[in-house]
């Protein structure tokens, strides 16, 4: 399996509009975040997009992805759907409209936000396009699968909005979360390589700060894990060298890979 990280930033992004923080004019690629995003290649080909953020289309590019075969929604957020409009380059490429996979909530909201993506009665005139995606509703803790890849949905709280979590494989990718609840936590069990928002350093009302998220993380045990959803707080290189072993902030563009044979 492979897990690529489009994007890594909180919803403001780094380099944040108007600041001139060390942060924000720091010439290390790796402290320039986009918004959250991840592809997933799993071992049967198929390839899983988490979330749309506003910069898909350039995170796209940038990752050489060229195909996908489903889209996994965490939640509603603009910083998580408002680049979905950059789908429609898979969608004018398939024989039927690419699968978005989300809550009843996100759903609701997709349709509300973006009726001419889910709208199949919306035609585009002759000689134009747009993206055709065809809604799908999971449950937290149901299992479904895209192709023959199953994928557990996991709820996690993020203020006054659910948010999903997926867990692909020995791969947890929980993003937004303040708190891993005991369901989430028995759902994690056993991965390999976990992801896990870590806002700020200290205490935020609707995400995980940087020290939450290492206890988490270290209570769960995963052989990896990596931090996204980060803020123009931290430099990368300052805040990697001060994690404990096993725990890495993510940046955008890393790739990791995962063997299919667990270690002995």
């Amino acid at each position: 399996m492979r897990l690529t990280f489009l994007g890594t930033g909180t919803s403001f992004g780094v380099p944040q509009i108007g600041c001139r923080c060390a942060v924000c004019r720091s010439p290390d690629a790796r402290d320039k975040r986009s918004r959250c995003g991840a592809v997933i290649d799993t071992d049967d080909g198929t390839r899983l997009l988490i979330d749309t953020p506003p910069e898909l289309r350039v995170q796209l590019v940038a990752a050489d992805i060229t195909h996908i075969d489903a889209v996994l929604f965490t939640h509603e957020h603009a910083d998580h759907l408002h680049g979905i409009d950059d789908l429609r380059a898979f969608s004018m490429r398939r024989d039927s409209p690419l699968p978005l996979y989300g809550s009843a909530q996100t759903l609701t909201v997709l349709r509300e936000r973006f009726a001419y993506v889910v709208d199949h009665t919306m035609r585009p005139l002759p000689g134009t396009t747009k993206p055709e995606g065809q809604l799908v509703e999971v449950q937290a803790g149901v299992p479904f699968s895209v192709h023959a890849t199953p994928i557990v949905p996991i709820a996690v709280p993020h203020g006054r909005t659910p948010v999903l979590g997926f867990r692909v494989g020995d791969i947890g990718y929980i993003t937004d979360a303040k708190s891993l609840p005991p369901e989430a936590r028995a759902a994690l069990a056993g991965v390999r390589v976990l992801v896990l928002n870590a806002l700020l350093r200290q205490p935020h009302p609707t995400h995980l700060s940087i020290t939450e998220a290492v206890t988490v993380a270290q209570e769960i045990g995963a052989e990896r894990t990596y931090l996204t959803h980060l803020t123009h707080e931290n430099f990368h290189a300052e805040l990697a060298a001060e994690l404990p072993p096993g725990i890495s902030p993510a940046y955008d563009g890393l790739v990791v890979t995962l063997d299919s044979e667990r270690p002995a």
